[in-house]
């Protein structure tokens, strides 16, 4: 186990890496006590062997509920596991990750979150992206080859009808599913001083909105590629957005990058 601290842009984190990078590309999976669900996709990604294609890196923001117990997650022929110790949620999640498959040398980054709702499987169509020269890959549901199972009603009219287009107005770039975290970055995108996606100002979703907008804002190409997102037939929709008040502080992120807030 190594451990990263007083990193400039990037928060306290553990990392224990159960193998050595492999791939050219790796798959971050943010998660917090996301129990049978990361299990579940992990298994997935198994069955389908995701791990042949990318390195498989899970960053923990502090899950208690055993997800990440070694002995599991090696089975499921995960990469390493990151483990952040110092402040913020999602947005610090991915700073970790990012940082530390920059440092490792990958030459592209895909994130997908940890709620067994995406299809894990689809990897290849990124990377097959990235490696025709765009610098950032959207997952779509909504478009040819994509699959919507199950989305909730309010879920969908504020993704249609207002996140996606506040974005693509933002970007001058058309996107169809801006909420997705199933998407991938070229080295090139993410090293890019016109970016710097290592800063303590990307806390929750700051970041996905940034990165979303800012490859064709400074003259990247940007695409987007099908995927199947399904929501559970019953239960509690899996999210870490609550109804009111996280999709009020989604809203005051999406007018800030609007105004380049977050622009370095």
């Amino acid at each position: 186990m190594n451990n990263y601290k007083n990193i400039s842009g990037v928060p306290d984190f553990e990392a224990c890496e159960y193998e050595a990078k492999l791939k050219d590309y790796c798959i971050l999976i943010p998660i917090i006590n996301e129990g049978d669900r990361i299990r579940n996709e992990l298994a997935r990604a198994l069955r389908f062997d995701v791990a042949s294609k990318v390195d498989i890196i899970v960053c923990d923001g502090g899950s208690t509920d055993g997800s990440t117990d070694a002995s599991i997650l090696k089975s499921l022929k995960v990469n390493t596991l990151l483990v952040k110790k110092g402040p913020g949620k999602q947005g610090a999640q991915l700073r970790m990750g990012i940082y530390f498959a920059l440092q490792r040398g990958y030459q592209g980054i895909l994130t997908i979150d940890g709620n067994n709702k995406d299809s894990i499987e689809h990897v290849e169509r990124f990377i097959e992206k990235l490696e025709a020269g765009y610098d950032f890959v959207q997952g779509s549901r909504f478009i040819k080859g994509g699959h919507a199972v199950r989305t909730p009603f309010i879920r969908l009219i504020s993704v249609c009808l207002i996140h996606a287009p506040v974005i693509s107005l933002t970007a001058k770039h058309r996107f169809t599913d801006t909420t997705n975290n199933y998407r991938a970055y070229s080295r090139r995108y993410l090293e890019d001083e016109r970016v710097q996606p290592l800063r303590d100002v990307f806390v929750t979703y700051e970041l996905l909105a940034f990165l979303s907008s800012r490859a064709t804002q400074i003259g990247l190409e940007a695409c987007e590629v099908p995927v199947d997102r399904v929501y559970p037939k019953s239960g509690k929709t899996p999210t870490k957005i609550s109804a009111i008040r996280g999709n009020s502080n989604l809203m005051k992120i999406l007018l800030s990058n609007a105004i380049g807030k977050y622009n370095p």
